[in-house]
């Protein structure tokens, strides 16, 4: 068996954005039960830019959802800052998400009749909070969109409609940012243009990004990156280059296989 780096299991702390403690999830019983997620620890600092990866049907996908408040875990604990959500009731859950966590995901999810501004700003319009106005200002001109502001989805690139995407993800200033696939419909250089501005994002802006991706090109503009089989976390990775998150990937591969 292929003999990895262990993962670094971090409990939760006072400058963490998010946290999954002693997760499982589970689906189905019996002869059909699938363990999506393992008994996971795992902890996400603020102003830290982090990738998931693993093979396909590791859990990568359900860790993020669950750690978004968008799936319920079977057992343990996910916080999003010192808030336990197992705590919450449906509404205020709903809440936290609007108020608290950023998503950005493959399709843009842009509505089609609104400008460029007015979708980065709808889910603030929404919930009824006047937004800063400077710090809305300073992520459109930091991601390039200062001249398309006015424009609706269907006169803007796929590298605009995901700018646009990102953008609002960040207009509210969330405690954390989840992204799923966010280059998956671009091609490679819109895609490293997109990937570019959230490592600016977090690096100058200090905000906290958790994105799920299988390309190490992307991982390796995050400052960490995890990486799951069968549901569990086996390894980890500080620093990533695309060549050494395809080595460990490599290893992953061999890892399963003799599993």
């Amino acid at each position: 068996m292929t003999v990895l780096d262990p993962p670094i299991h971090t409990l939760p702390t006072r400058n963490q954005a998010a946290a999954a403690v002693g997760v499982s999830k589970i689906y189905g019983s019996g002869q059909t039960e699938v363990r999506a997620l393992d008994d996971v620890d795992v902890s996400f600092e603020r102003g830290q830019f982090t990738a998931i990866m693993g093979p396909s049907g590791s859990g990568k996908s359900t860790l993020m959802h669950c750690l978004a408040g968008l799936d319920d875990v079977t057992s343990g604990g996910i916080l999003i800052g010192d808030t336990d959500l197992s705590t919450l009731s449906e509404r205020h859950l709903t809440l936290l998400r609007r108020d608290r966590v950023g998503f950005i995901f493959q399709a843009f999810n842009l509505v089609p009749t609104l400008s460029a501004m007015e979708n980065i700003t709808l889910p603030m319009d929404l919930a009824g909070i006047t937004p800063d106005q400077a710090w809305v200002d300073q992520v459109i001109t930091t991601v390039g969109l200062a001249d398309r502001t006015d424009h609706r989805p269907n006169e803007l690139s796929g590298g605009q409609q995901q700018r646009v995407a990102v953008s609002r993800a960040l207009a509210s200033r969330p405690e954390i940012v989840f992204a799923d696939e966010p280059t998956g419909n671009l091609d490679s250089t819109t895609g490293a243009e997109i990937l570019a501005f959230m490592r600016r994002a977090v690096r100058e802006m200090g905000q906290t990004i958790v994105m799920v991706t299988h390309d190490p090109n992307a991982a390796s503009y995050a400052d960490r990156v995890i990486f799951l089989v069968d549901g569990k976390i086996v390894s980890e990775l500080a620093d990533p280059t695309p060549d050494t998150v395809l080595d460990r990937m490599k290893s992953l591969d061999d890892l399963k296989g003799a599993a």
